[in-house]
């Protein structure tokens, strides 16, 4: 166990480490400047494409809108609560400002990702849309490139049951034992049956139930952070004045807190940002291609619709609660840090709407992964594979949830899993960062003819 860990920790400091982190924002500024600034500027026309119904007599499988929610089932995750509270505990409030900062020039690679599923998708043999960065490198790029798709594929089919399996599962399975005492295993069948009724229906029925979950969950958990600001309206320039002055000159050690320096706020800023929105990774795409839709540029500006509310809304509410609350310089970290916060807004109301949403992000998050890790597998064994994934994403559910004891203590078990997951996340982005540059020419000839006709 420990060998395995300190392989899997070398690995995840190279896939995370300053030059991957540098190589993600690199190509999300150089997006946003080709694109001359238009995802930041569109904001407002990517919200009027939202609210339009789907033409049936568009090609696809699920509305356009229904796309988006099933991109942020996933995206919208624990990353929003315990990877917010991690970038502040670990970088300080500074961290915040570089997560905004990812979540701008993000929103340039989740279009830009979204533009490239559309255009190069394909149908496979069931007759379904399939698409994503295995598909924009093999149709784009051209055969000799297929290698490439294929290590992506086979990066997101692993990556899929660790970071959107097995400790989404093991997360709510804690959180249940600490808060109501509810056995590991028990939480693991159910959550794992409930699931099976979502994802055996396949993309449209994912698609459906993202469609009413998703909107549901998010209101909830920002009218109940937005209510916390409120009542605290009078410290948020404050809070604001923290955030950015961190960010440019390191937080100083205060109570629990240990102290950032600029570049450690920088760090956890732009990982924990990309964790989050997942921009970059090139899981988004996978469901985008499915949209009914002829217009690449079209769903690329509602996919990028999806980092705005991720990163610029909800993660945004869920730093002010923190930096508000004065949580931060506690010394706890995750989900212990943002329950903390909101009790201090909300009393004991606050830890149970932690506890819910942090069941709910969760859920969702197995259910829109699901569909990324089975059309990864698709891509490299044929759809086939597609009924003995399913079973097996369900049993691994289980897996997760009962403490992933692998031989070590649960912690030690845990931090591997998530030690894995991080590294195959971070070797996901790679090939489909070299493929949003190579291909940006076609991201930025498409979107000039649209919007010159438009």
């Amino acid at each position: 166990m420990e060998a395995l860990t300190n392989i899997f920790s070398t690995l995840g400091g190279i896939a995370w480490g300053p030059y991957m982190l540098a190589f993600i924002a690199f190509t999300g500024l150089y997006l946003t400047i080709g694109l001359k600034f238009m995802p930041i500027m569109k904001i407002s026309y990517g919200l009027k494409l939202l609210k339009a119904k789907s033409d049936d007599k568009e090609k696809g499988e699920i509305p356009a809108r229904s796309a988006l929610f099933t991109a942020m089932s996933a995206t919208v995750g624990t990353g929003n609560i315990a990877g917010v509270a991690t970038a502040i505990a670990l970088g300080g409030p500074g961290a915040i400002f570089w997560m905004w900062v990812m979540g701008f020039v993000g929103m340039a690679t989740k279009y830009g990702e979204a533009v490239l599923a559309v255009k190069y998708r394909e149908t496979d043999s069931n007759g379904s849309y399939v698409g994503g960065p295995m598909y924009y490198i093999k149709n784009g790029l051209g055969e000799k490139w297929k290698w490439l798709g294929f290590l992506f594929a086979l990066f997101g089919t692993i990556a899929a049951f660790g970071i959107g399996n097995m400790v989404q599962s093991n997360t709510v399975a804690n959180q249940l034992q600490n808060t109501l005492d509810v056995e590991p295993l028990l939480t693991g069948i159910i959550i794992a049956f409930i699931a099976g009724l979502v994802i055996i229906g396949g993309v449209k029925r994912i698609s459906a139930f993202a469609s009413t979950l998703v909107p549901f969950m998010a209101l909830l958990y920002l009218i109940s952070a937005l209510i916390i600001v409120l009542m605290n309206l009078n410290q948020v320039p404050a809070a604001f004045g923290i955030i950015v002055d961190s960010a440019f000159n390191g937080t100083a050690a205060t109570g629990g807190f240990a102290g950032a320096t600029v570049l450690m706020a920088i760090r956890f800023g732009i990982a924990r940002g990309v964790f989050s929105n997942e921009a970059g990774l090139g899981s988004a795409p996978i469901a985008h291609a499915a949209a009914k839709t002829n217009s690449p540029v079209k769903q690329g500006t509602i996919a990028m619709l999806g980092t705005f509310f991720d990163t610029i809304i909800i993660c945004s509410l869920t730093a002010l609660v923190i930096v508000i609350s004065g949580a931060w310089q506690s010394g706890d970290n995750g989900v212990v840090l943002a329950s903390n916060a909101f009790v201090f807004g909300l009393s004991s109301i606050g830890e149970s709407i932690i506890t819910i949403s942090l069941i709910l992000f969760a859920f969702t998050t197995i259910i829109g992964w699901s569909y990324y890790g089975e059309r990864c597998s698709a891509y490299i064994f044929g759809t086939k594979a597609i009924m003995p994934y399913r079973i097996l994403w369900l049993l691994s559910i289980v897996l997760g949830a009962y403490s992933l004891n692998l031989g070590g203590t649960t912690a030690e078990s845990v931090n591997l899993i998530w030690l894995i997951a991080d590294v195959m996340n971070g070797f996901m982005a790679i090939p489909n960062l070299i493929a949003l540059v190579l291909l940006s020419p076609v991201i930025f000839k498409l979107s000039r003819e649209h919007f010159t006709r438009e």
